[in-house]
């Protein structure tokens, strides 16, 4: 019985040193796919916000290391359309994209940190979006909504 508790003790602490070691929160379930409702940017004293519910449709795909991004317009009279992806680490609630593949060429090999929250089917990330080179730099959120299979 003693070596029983002694090997579940020992299975517990080494599934808790892999998750610190990996960066992943099993608390946070991120993995999924998410359909952005709204984008908020805040620059330079002005905010826009996006509604992605009308003429444009946004999803993204996070699995256990890497996400992705698609978006396209829903109008006919034109092809308006963006994608990227990469990896990402997961810290309790912070979140940072690393961009290793993007349609806007100028975007890749940044990283973006976000704060992430999830209540129900609702993901919210907020964080600054920096790249000094093309003078980007803004407050990002972006309220998302599950997508169930």
């Amino acid at each position: 019985m003693r070596s029983l508790l002694v090997l579940l003790t020992l299975l517990i602490v080494s599934c808790y040193q892999e998750q610190k070691e990996t960066g992943l929160s099993a608390a946070l379930p991120i993995q999924g796919t998410w359909k952005l409702l709204t984008g908020t940017i805040v620059e330079k004293g002005d905010t826009v916000v996006t509604d992605y519910t009308k003429d444009r449709a946004f999803i993204k795909i996070i699995n256990d290391s890497h996400f992705s991004f698609l978006h396209h317009t829903l109008r006919k009279d034109t092809t308006d359309f963006s994608a990227g992806g990469g990896s990402y680490t997961l810290t309790g609630n912070n979140y940072t994209e690393h961009l290793e593949y993007c349609s806007a060429k100028e975007w890749e090999g940044h990283n973006f940190s976000f704060t992430v929250t999830i209540a129900g089917d609702t993901l919210i990330q907020t964080g600054v979006e920096k790249i000094e080179a093309q003078g980007i730099d803004r407050i990002n959120t972006e309220k998302y909504v599950r997508i169930k299979n």
